[in-house]
């Protein structure tokens, strides 16, 4: 449980730490969401080379993200994927109903805005995964009720 906590703390401090940097002028307050993704896609890329060192090659990009939403997402978030839904056209939407980043913000509607800065991070790790499996995809997110969360996954071909 203590690197449950680690982890979100760890992950709070990053995201002041970047918004402190452009308040403090040493970058545009434009680019904060840009270096958190970017941050988050590092993390991701390294994972998942050590998370899939064992495992045999994956089929096709369902299995992919299969193994994304159960394996990676345990591993990383304590918790599998509640729903992944797919138009089997490159689009998947993954659904956590009590995403882990935002419980410590409020239940409701009360801090929405500030949900894109705490998911950020987060579109980065997913996608430099997907990266380093060989599927190139854009992930953005998007929040209506927190702590739920939702995040599409779009394959470029």
């Amino acid at each position: 449980m203590a690197d449950d906590a680690l982890f979100q703390f760890l992950h709070n401090e990053v995201i002041q730490y970047v918004y402190k940097s452009a308040e403090n002028g040493e970058m545009e307050n434009g680019r904060c969401i840009t270096k958190l993704e970017s941050m988050g896609f590092r993390v991701g890329q390294g994972l998942i080379e050590r998370f899939t060192k064992d495992t045999a090659r994956f089929k096709d990009e369902l299995d992919i993200m299969k193994f994304i939403c159960k394996d990676f997402w345990t591993s990383v978030f304590k918790k599998q994927i509640d729903n992944l839904r797919t138009n089997h056209q490159g689009i998947y939407v993954l659904q956590d109903n009590k995403f882990r980043l935002l419980t410590q913000l409020s239940a409701g509607k009360q801090y929405l805005e500030y949900a894109p800065k705490y998911l950020a991070f987060t579109c980065g790790l997913v996608r430099g995964g997907l990266s380093n499996l060989g599927v190139k995809s854009i992930v953005t997110a998007e929040v209506s009720v927190m702590p739920a969360c939702k995040f599409q996954v779009m394959i470029q071909k």
